[in-house]
């Protein structure tokens, strides 16, 4: 796996494209939107660009999702990222493709790949919207992802169902 090291931390310089946890086990791939709606164990599905889209079940498999010597960052950790970028309102730009109205001079290089609602299993915002989950749980159901999206340069940062379906972005453990 590629990375770049953006101030103290190293991150994967794309998406992960597993289909298998750290185990060896096969993660389910579910492409019915019902079954999708419907799950509380771990899956993926594939975006029409290509990218894999995780529920956070997957991300909190004791299986393991990030490969061996990365792991799926905390909210913790996104934050860092975003601050040494200048914060939220401007670290989008600098972290999103020169292809998706970003300047990428982080080295991050990330893409729209849009997400997967909980709600209906519906594919949303493809080519707009870039969604990546923390590790981070917030309650019961809910955990927080960050988002960048075309017509805006900086980070917005949320809750969300455990069911979304979001890209992951893994960081190198140390």
């Amino acid at each position: 796996m590629n990375t770049i090291k953006i101030g103290s931390q190293e991150w994967a310089t794309e998406d992960l494209k597993v289909t298998k946890f750290r185990n060896g086990e096969d993660i389910p791939l579910v492409t019915d939107n019902t079954e999708w709606f419907e799950l509380e164990t771990a899956a993926y599905c594939i975006s029409p660009d290509g990218s894999h889209l995780y529920n956070w079940y997957a991300v909190n498999d004791p299986r393991g999702l990030a490969p061996d010597g990365f792991h799926v960052p905390s909210d913790n950790e996104w934050t860092e990222l975003v601050e040494h970028l200048g914060g939220e309102e401007v670290a989008g730009e600098q972290m999103k493709a020169s292809s998706w109205n970003g300047t990428n001079s982080s080295g991050f290089n990330a893409s729209p790949s849009g997400f997967r609602k909980y709600w209906g299993g519906l594919l949303k915002e493809v080519g707009y919207g870039g969604y990546w989950w923390t590790s981070s749980a917030d309650g019961t159901n809910l955990a927080w992802y960050l988002a960048l999206f075309s017509d805006y340069g900086g980070v917005y940062r949320n809750n969300g169902k455990f069911q979304n379906g979001f890209s992951v972005r893994c960081l190198k453990t140390f």
